[in-house]
């Protein structure tokens, strides 16, 4: 291992369980010795939480799609220039529920919003900054959905429709083709035990990775 931490981001639609994953991934990397902090998109400082509020407090007033995609890159830089590069250059590992994937994922695929408009604001937020590894949690969309209305009342995003959550899927899906040495897929639809028996056996290997 580097000095420098691993930037690790966990992606998906809802209901895949990125949040057990997560601590399952965190409780590996401790173990193994490894100083691990978790965070979460939008959201992970003060400041990017109120911007989570923002975005996912249903409303009546429609929400236009540049504004939810400014306020996501918004709640982004402060995460990153607060947390997420102090962290790594302190030789930590971060570990985060979502990143700029899913903002390709939602805004793009969902939504519609042109991609070189993400990219335009990813290059000014984040320069050349990527994550090193992004493991993304893949389940057809109705069982994702079924999991995320058994967790309670659901907030703005996860009221959409069914074919919203479809095009995001397919978005994860191509995105991970273009580059895999470092998206990693993990089939969320398999039994809880399973899925967190594979994710163990990715973080160790990415620990032990030359």
């Amino acid at each position: 291992m580097t000095s420098h931490g691993q930037f690790i981001t966990f992606e998906g639609t809802e209901g895949v369980g990125k949040s057990t994953q997560l601590e399952n991934a965190a409780d590996t990397l401790k173990s193994l010795g490894v100083d691990v902090v978790v965070t979460r998109e939008p959201g992970g400082t003060p400041m990017a939480e109120s911007i989570r509020e923002l975005l996912l407090a249903p409303r009546d007033e429609p929400v236009n799609d540049m504004t939810e995609l400014l306020l996501m890159f918004a709640a982004r830089a402060q995460h990153l220039q607060t947390l997420i590069l102090p962290e790594l250059e302190a030789g930590r590992w971060v570990l985060c529920d979502r990143f700029t994937d899913a903002t390709f994922a939602y805004q793009g695929g969902g939504r519609g919003v042109p991609v070189e408009h993400i990219a335009q604001l990813e290059n000014l937020v984040q320069g050349a900054f990527r994550p090193d590894h992004i493991v993304l949690l893949d389940a057809p969309v109705e069982t994702g959905m079924t999991r995320a209305r058994h967790r309670g009342e659901l907030d703005r995003f996860e009221r959409e429709a069914v074919d919203f959550f479809e095009r995001i899927r397919q978005a994860y899906l191509d995105r991970a083709a273009t580059d895999p040495d470092r998206y990693h897929i993990v089939d969320a639809a398999q039994p809880l035990e399973v899925v967190s028996r594979d994710v163990t056996s990715l973080i160790r290997g990415l620990v032990t990775r030359p």
